[in-house]
């Protein structure tokens, strides 16, 4: 494993803050106070929804749906100043302001590949799974006319087969990615273009 941002760690926040989250207009402070890129905002606005989405889709409670939407919303916040100590500093922000652990937790493991965590919990999973699959099928939808309007699994999958379209998204990491979250690749595509945050 080429690990490129070891957090060399393994525990993440304070149990004693579990139910502690902020305000969605505190994270959005938090995101436009560490974050220039307009892009890069609306690929972790993207995650979030999507989180927000599936969390709500499986029944969870509005504080579960909250802590989802946060996790994607925050996961790449510190990717634009700090790409050399990416995700270590969006991990120390929130323990300094005693963030729920679930959520530092899920923001550690979202690169396995990379930061050496393990996404374990189903929170952690998903925001691996829709990660690199919701920006990839983002650039999709940027070539099509139509957007994501008529989009079909099968022009997504043919993509991913294509080596050279949009090269910075790791295909290994989609398929490993779905693989633990343990929905088929299909199935998260059809998700992604269902409930896609459109531009």
């Amino acid at each position: 494993m080429n690990l490129t941002h070891p957090l060399n760690r393994s525990e993440f926040g304070r149990i004693e803050d579990i139910g502690n989250v902020m305000s969605l207009s505190q994270a959005m402070d938090l995101l436009n106070s560490w974050v220039n890129n307009e892009k890069l905002i609306f690929h972790m606005q993207q995650v979030g929804h999507l989180m927000k989405a599936f969390a709500a889709e499986k029944g969870y409670d509005e504080f579960t749906q909250r802590l989802w939407h946060l996790s994607g919303l925050l996961h790449d916040a510190d990717w634009d100043q700090w790409p050399d100590d990416h995700c270590r500093k969006i991990i120390e922000e929130l323990e300094s302001r005693n963030q729920d652990p679930r959520m530092i937790k899920a923001i550690a493991s979202h690169g396995p590949r990379y930061f050496g965590v393990d996404p374990e919990t189903e929170m952690d999973k998903m925001l691996y799974a829709f990660d690199e699959l919701s920006g990839f099928v983002h650039a999709y939808s940027l070539m099509r006319p139509e957007r994501y309007e008529g989009m079909e699994i099968k022009g997504v999958k043919k993509r991913l087969k294509d080596k050279g379209f949009a090269a910075q998204v790791s295909r290994e990491d989609i398929a490993d990615a779905s693989q633990r979250a343990g929905v088929q690749l299909e199935d998260l595509i059809q998700f992604v273009i269902d409930n896609q945050l459109r531009a």
